[in-house]
């Protein structure tokens, strides 16, 4: 384990630096920033003293390394907007979409386990078509129309939900969360579901494909032979062992659902990374994007390393070494 530890993390590195390299390279060589920040009226000199205070005025390489030191130390520079640091801005924002992504993935597990299940077990009832026929919906359907509608339907004309904002929060761990309160709770659930439903799709189909091949598995036979109940082969020799790439490719969406949360935040005013990002691009915020597009990165390897463990703790026989 220790040895596979190193491996992937010396691994995770080399990735981090080479998409450092890729990410920085690209926000930086395009636009010019000072177009939209600085007003036309001002005079050349005035120009010049914006330029070299945010440091435009050095080569690319130069403020590639500038930035690589800084970033050692924990800075990933200051928002050319707000002259804040850009690494805090996305902090205060963070908790909000984490909140969105989490919430979007316990609706898809909570729905799609079950719906995959049923239609695993029973794959000619009229229950299960019903459900694969939804599914190819949930994959279908733009995400911004989906919220549009939801909120039409159940902020415009029912009336239940709000349709925009994060609500009333709570601290919990010294971070403000919109689930900790029933106001907050309420502005949460249409963004949740509207995010969720392309993963429900997703977990449907993965669950019943995983039990349709797991019922024909040999040892599920041979349960069945020594009398065993239904539910308890199917719960405990069936469950178990489609847990297994339903695990994996959860995982693996929750990096997907933090990095693209942009369109759900951006219809639902919701105050989080994604809404952050949308302003930064348009006025060229450079350090803000790098600085966003950096700790995506750093999930989605954070979040690798955790699914390969759950993995191979799910399937002893994963062997740790061998994937490394």
């Amino acid at each position: 384990m220790t040895v596979y530890l190193l491996r992937r993390i010396s691994q995770s590195l080399l990735v981090l630096v080479a998409m450092s390299m890729i990410v920085f390279i690209g926000v930086y060589a395009v636009g010019d920033p000072v177009e939209i920040l600085i007003s036309p009226d001002a005079d050349q000199m005035e120009r010049e003293r914006a330029i070299q205070a945010l440091g435009l005025d050095l080569p690319l390489w130069e403020q590639y390394g500038v930035f690589v030191w800084r970033a050692l130390h924990g800075d990933l520079g200051r928002s050319f907007v707000y002259n804040e640091p850009a690494l805090q801005l996305i902090l205060q924002k963070m908790p909000a979409t984490l909140e969105l992504a989490f919430g979007s993935m316990f609706i898809s597990v909570l729905i799609g386990l079950p719906l995959g299940m049923y239609a695993g077990l029973k794959p000619d009832s009229p229950g299960s078509k019903m459900i694969m026929a939804g599914s190819i919906l949930g994959f279908s359907l733009p995400t911004f129309w989906v919220g549009l509608m939801l909120i039409m339907v159940f902020a415009v004309q029912l009336g239940w939900l709000p349709s925009t904002g994060r609500g009333e929060t709570a601290y919990f761990l010294g971070l403000q969360w919109s689930f900790l309160t029933a106001n907050g709770l309420s502005h949460l659930v249409m963004p949740a579901i509207n995010l969720a439903l392309f993963k429900i799709s997703l977990v449907i189909r993965l669950t019943r494909s995983g039990v349709r091949e797991t019922m024909l598995m040999d040892y599920v036979k041979f349960a069945r032979a020594k009398g065993l109940s239904p539910a308890r082969v199917t719960f405990v020799h069936v469950f178990k062992n489609i847990l297994i790439p339903v695990v994996t490719v959860v995982g693996l969406e929750l990096g997907s659902t933090i990095a693209f949360s942009v369109v759900t935040e951006s219809v639902f005013a919701w105050p989080g990374m994604g809404k952050l990002i949308i302003d930064s691009i348009n006025v060229l915020d450079r350090p803000v994007i790098v600085a966003y597009l950096m700790i995506i990165v750093l999930m989605f390897i954070t979040i690798n390393l955790i699914v390969d463990l759950l993995y191979s703790a799910l399937d002893p026989r994963v062997r740790l070494e061998g994937k490394a």
